[in-house]
């Protein structure tokens, strides 16, 4: 019997030892997973580092990227466009003004009446209009006879007996967001199409004679005054409102930014004169680079696989088109080196198909178990039963990729400042750090989804600004969201620069 005992004890225990040593295992290969999740974590928030000191080393690559940009012709990334834009609206404009905005899938139609200086805008009208699909694909004369024959529409809808429509021709603003070598103020010829479209006879022709001869052929008499893209829209609305503003950037799907430019800084173009002695330039910042960008394995992998490889460095780094596939892409390496996610599902695969506003939701769930974040991961990337500390870690990848976003954002801008001499040291030329400079108050309006809709990214920008500059020259730049600016501004640049005033802008 005390065989049979004694044995029995030992099997027991030789069962509870094994048992114990299964758990131990588990216990060290849960660790292992975790850890090696852990280190793919700590690796991006290295790679994706801005501290003050790399920031500032962009801001100084930006000011003299600028510089070089409007040196001469390719003589930077930055295009540094001309846009024959020689002052901005006051808000002084009188009269009634229509622009159309042509971006993407959709344009719309506005018509604005203004007031005067007092009065500022006294109404706007405004109407959203879907491309047809087939459209997008056929012939500049059908494109533009669609438009039209839109506008003529809108234009009916107005008052009987409208006073301004008896005294003289309508003018009109055009928002073309589309890659255009602007040759006045109202030309420019089309160098390609982006956003799905491929009408393949409009590609170097001049834009405003393919929308004059749609408006002709629907019987419409109005004058395009002037042809911009939506930054510059954007600048003029904000400088409407306040005459400080000197800049303008666009953060939403994808990012540009303009400004204000002495016209005897722009070299490549020594022939032009203005009487305003200024210029507003097109940055088309979004194709910035430099070796301080703080770039990542998954940007690299990114920017291979997307049809514009090489290209557009700047804004796949910043902008909402690109910020949810690199979060994509960190979980999806996440899912390669663990099964912390389960295994890797096929939407995990595909590229995109994590839009940016559903990370800014998980970046800013704050519901105590992360609910949110589990709606969107199975969602969206099919990836179910997350524990909570996953989704934490989710939460932090979104958080690391959206703060480098917002203050490489923040950097651009300061660059801005700093080439026109607004950032507190004297301009690009400057001895940094000057206390006999004295900081003019600085407006830049900004306007996109990705700051006005995204709190932590706009709050990480703010921080940025402070950060770089210092707050006590913070504290005389004003960054102020504006919405609409790309239609708006266009009504109000075709009120300033209206047919019945003289042209200003000259080539000699």
């Amino acid at each position: 019997m005390g065989r049979v005992t004694l044995g029995l004890a030992v099997g027991v225990a030789v069962v509870a030892c094994a048992v114990a040593g299964l758990v131990v295992g588990r216990r060290v290969r849960s660790r292992r997973k975790w850890g090696r999740v852990v280190g793919v974590l700590r690796e991006l928030e290295e790679s994706c580092e801005t501290t003050v000191g790399r920031l500032k080393q962009v801001v100084d690559a930006m000011a003299v990227e600028m510089h070089a940009g409007l040196a001469s012709e390719g003589g930077s990334k930055l295009k540094m466009l001309l846009t024959f834009v020689d002052h901005l609206p006051t808000g002084s404009e009188v009269g009634t003004y229509y622009a159309l905005d042509l971006g993407g899938t959709n344009f719309r139609v506005l018509r604005v009446q203004l007031g005067g200086r007092l009065s500022s805008i006294l109404s706007k009208d405004v109407e959203l209009q879907p491309i047809p699909q087939h459209l997008m694909r056929s012939t500049s004369e059908d494109l533009f006879d669609f438009i039209a024959s839109t506008l003529k529409q809108f234009i009916e809808k107005e008052e009987n007996g409208s006073k301004f429509s008896s005294l003289r021709t309508r003018e009109l603003g055009f928002t073309f967001s589309f890659p255009v070598k602007q040759m006045s103020l109202c030309s420019g010829i089309l160098l390609k199409w982006t956003k799905g479209f491929a009408i393949e006879d409009m590609v170097g022709k001049e834009v405003v004679e393919c929308l004059r001869a749609g408006l002709t052929r629907n019987g419409l008499d109005m004058q395009v005054a002037v042809l911009v893209n939506d930054t510059v829209g954007t600048l003029a609305l904000g400088h409407y409102h306040d005459a400080d503003t000197v800049a303008a950037v666009i953060i939403g799907t994808g990012t540009n930014a303009s400004y204000l430019e002495r016209a005897d800084a722009i070299i490549k173009c020594q022939g032009l004169l203005t009487t305003s002695g200024g210029m507003v330039v097109n940055m088309e910042w979004g194709n910035f680079w430099s070796s301080h960008l703080p770039r990542t394995p998954y940007d690299i992998d990114l920017d291979a696989e997307s049809p514009n490889p090489n290209d557009q460095g700047f804004e796949k780094m910043i902008s909402g088109m690109y910020l949810g596939d690199i979060v994509r892409r960190v979980i999806l390496r996440m899912s390669q080196e663990s099964d912390i996610f389960g295994p890797v599902s096929s939407s995990l695969l595909e590229p995109f198909i994590l839009h940016t506003p559903f990370v800014a939701k998980m970046h800013e769930d704050d519901s105590s178990d992360l609910q949110e974040v589990a709606r969107i991961l199975k969602e969206k990337l099919e990836i179910s039963e997350v524990p909570l500390k996953v989704r934490k870690l989710v939460v932090r990848i979104c958080d690391v990729v959206t703060r480098r976003a917002a203050r490489l954002a923040a950097a651009g801008i300061v660059g801005i400042l700093k080439k026109i001499g607004r950032d507190g040291t004297g301009g690009i030329s400057s001895v940094r750090g000057r206390s006999d400079i004295k900081m003019r108050r600085t407006v830049v309006a900004i306007e996109g989804a990705l700051y006005t809709g995204y709190t932590m990214f706009r709050e990480y920008l703010h921080e940025a600004l402070n950060d770089i500059l210092g707050e006590e020259i913070a504290q005389h730049v004003i960054l102020r969201a504006t919405e609409d600016g790309s239609g708006i501004g266009a009504a109000l640049l075709a009120a300033s620069h209206s047919s019945y005033s003289v042209d200003s802008v000259q080539l000699i």
